[in-house]
């Protein structure tokens, strides 16, 4: 799994050019403003460790380092791990802003920004499962 904007065009990836540090700020980014969100919150685990290193694990290797998701969990199978929880239109934009602000948060480059929230808006638009 690489990151599919770069994916064949010999550019260098996000996670080359970023490193692993980034993704780790922006998974313990987001699950600290997961953590007090209203709607949100309910739908993770109260203990957010394991959470916060999935997200930092796929996000590593959805953006083109290291398959260490993979190998610790398998296949990613998004939709099937989501399936449980009822993620509507609301749900997926609180989920989306939450991320943006994350991005914010852990001080990512402006310049590679767009490519990320580009991955989030199309990665949640398909996680939703109920029509409102």
């Amino acid at each position: 799994m690489s990151d599919a904007s770069t994916a064949g065009t010999g550019e260098e990836s996000l996670y080359t050019r970023l490193g692993p540090d980034p993704f780790w700020a922006i998974a313990r980014a987001f699950y600290a403003r997961i953590d007090v969100h209203p709607r949100l919150r309910p739908m993770f685990p109260q203990e957010l460790d394991e959470a916060i290193r999935n997200q930092a694990e796929f996000l590593i290797q959805y953006f083109g380092g290291p398959p260490a998701y993979s190998a610790r969990k398998g296949h990613p199978r998004l939709r099937m791990r989501h399936m449980q929880f009822r993620i509507g239109l609301q749900e997926r934009n609180d989920w989306v802003e939450v991320m943006r602000a994350a991005l914010e948060d852990a001080a990512i480059p402006q310049a590679d920004r767009p490519a990320m929230m580009a991955y989030f808006e199309h990665a949640a638009t398909f996680l939703m499962n109920a029509d409102t």
